[in-house]
Formats: structure tokens, sequence, C-alpha cells
């Protein structure tokens, strides 16, 4: 703020052209934040985007404590998670970390939300999508330390966990070595109760997995 607006309140530097470095999108924020009659200080600062002081407008008129994300490193999504947290009373001194993006924040918000160890998850290594994927496996009850990995991404994560959830063994293709087409063509044979043991092999493409999948399934039904 400039020296020269020092001893002036918001209210009065609203009425000096101070305000003219806000553009009309946060303008817009500001008069809405007045008519409310809430603390302008918290969020009337030409660092925060028009959707960051948004999010922080929405939290004061909550009645939230907003001083835990109101801060500029915190993109106007970021906010949005760590606000829906405070309202929805979940711990978010786990997720509202500037290391963490929000897809990562809702991910951890939501296992909160449902009751599951996010601490499994909670970590930086694991992108959102991954993050969900142990979530989901959580609250399916199955062990998901068998995915539970960097080296495992979203979509091998997800076959894995669909296979769990099916009682099936999947240590047959819980390796990084198949892709996940791969190891969908080992899933649906274990479905079939195939001798997948005969195509799981990371050599194979997938399409000749499901060649060799196919021809099993037809000689079984002879």
């Amino acid at each position: 703020m400039n020296k020269i607006y020092n001893n002036l309140n918001i209210e009065n530097l609203l009425k000096t052209d101070w305000i003219n470095q806000f553009n009309e999108e946060q303008k817009n924020e500001i008069r809405l934040g007045r008519q409310r009659k809430i603390n302008l200080s918290h969020f009337v600062d030409p660092k925060f985007s028009a959707e960051q002081m948004k999010q922080i407008r929405f939290g004061l008129n909550r009645g939230l404590d907003v001083s835990i994300y109101a801060k500029e490193e915190y993109s106007y999504l970021e906010m949005k998670e760590i606000r829906l947290g405070l309202e929805q009373g979940v711990d978010v001194s786990l997720y509202a970390n500037k290391d963490f993006l929000a897809g990562q924040m809702e991910e951890i918000r939501t296992g909160l939300r449902r009751g599951v160890d996010t601490s499994i998850y909670a970590k930086t290594e694991f992108n959102d999508s991954q993050m969900r994927e142990i979530r989901l496996g959580l609250e399916a009850k199955v062990d998901v330390s068998i995915y539970a990995k960097t080296k495992f991404d979203d979509y091998q994560m997800d076959v894995i966990r669909e296979g769990l959830e099916a009682n099936l063994d999947v240590s047959i293709y819980a390796n990084p070595k198949f892709n996940s087409n791969q190891m969908c063509q080992i899933r649906e044979g274990l479905e079939e109760n195939l001798d997948v043991s005969i195509y799981a092999n990371p050599e194979y493409s997938w399409k000749e997995m499901e060649q060799i999948k196919l021809e099993l399934s037809e000689k079984s039904t002879l």
C-alpha cells in the first residue's frame, strides 16, 4: 500500500484514487463485501484476483477463519478447497499446504469427510488421480498397500483396485512392467477363470494378450 495512504482506513481509501488499481471484477467484490458489512481488510488487496477475493468473501460471510487461506500463494481453487474444508469441519491443516494443488486438496478433503486414513495418500508425490484411486480403495476396504505406490500411474492403480474389489489374485499383474491395458487383459482373464499365466508376460502387447485370452475363452466353452 502506498505510504501516502498509510493513515487511512479501507473505507476512506475507497474514496480516493487508490481504488483505481483494482479492475472492475475486483471492484465488484469490494462492493459486495461492503454490502454485507464484512471486514474488508482481509481481501481488499490488489495482489488478490477477483476470484481469490470471492473465496475470501465467501468465507467471511460464513464466519470462517479466512486467515488460514487468505494468502497470495494459494490459487482461488486452492482457497476454495480450504474454505469448503472449514465449512465441513475437517482438519484443513492436513492439506492447507502450498505444495498441494487444488485437485490433491479435494481428494484429501473428500477422504477426511468419508473417514478414511488420508495419511496413506496425502503426499505430494501422488497426483490427484492417484490419490483418488487410493481413496476409492480405502472406501472399499481393500488392501491399498498393494498399489499405493508412485511406480503405478492412476490407470494401473484403477485396474489393480478393481481386481482387489473383485477378490482376484492381483499379484499376477500388479507389476509396473505391465501397462494398464495389459493389466486389463489379465484381470479379465482372471474374471473368466482362464489360465492367464499363458499370456501374463509384459513382452506381449495388450492386443496380443487379448487374442490369446479370446482363444483360451473359446477353448473353455468347448
